[in-house]
């Protein structure tokens, strides 16, 4: 896998269509694949929380869009979205920005960020973890 492969499906970005390889690769890692939908439905910069059950947020800032874990890498409670847009975990405090980083413990490692890809029907695909 070249290096241009690797950060398209580890979520840096989602600009494009992938090519049929690395959509390839992309269905062949362990977890869980959720079709989030048209790429195009999350054009608007934001957090867009409606897969929070799934195990991840939508986070959209400027060309950049992540799937960031809705898990707490504390104790790995949910976390819920805040409207000052951060990310909080009511069970022990723990707060992390749009990017995933902590910003108050006690968790100590930022939040992962998915593996994203978009298909060739424009569609947002997310891998998220088999727990």
């Amino acid at each position: 896998m070249n290096r241009r492969t690797f950060l398209k499906l580890t979520g840096t970005t989602v600009a494009g269509p992938l090519s049929v390889t690395a959509i390839d690769a992309f269905a062949a890692r362990p977890g869980r694949v959720v079709d989030a939908g048209p790429a195009s439905k999350y054009a608007a910069e934001g957090v867009y929380g409606n897969f929070r059950d799934q195990g991840f947020f939508l986070v959209r800032k400027g060309a950049r869009l992540v799937a960031l874990s809705a898990f707490c890498t504390h104790r790995r409670c949910k976390l819920i979205a805040e409207p000052n847009r951060s990310f909080y975990c009511n069970c022990h405090g723990s707060t992390f920005d749009l990017s995933g980083k902590v910003t108050v413990g006690p968790a100590k490692r930022d939040l992962p960020i998915l593996p994203a890809a978009v298909d060739e029907r424009g569609h947002l695909l997310v891998t998220v973890a088999v727990m």
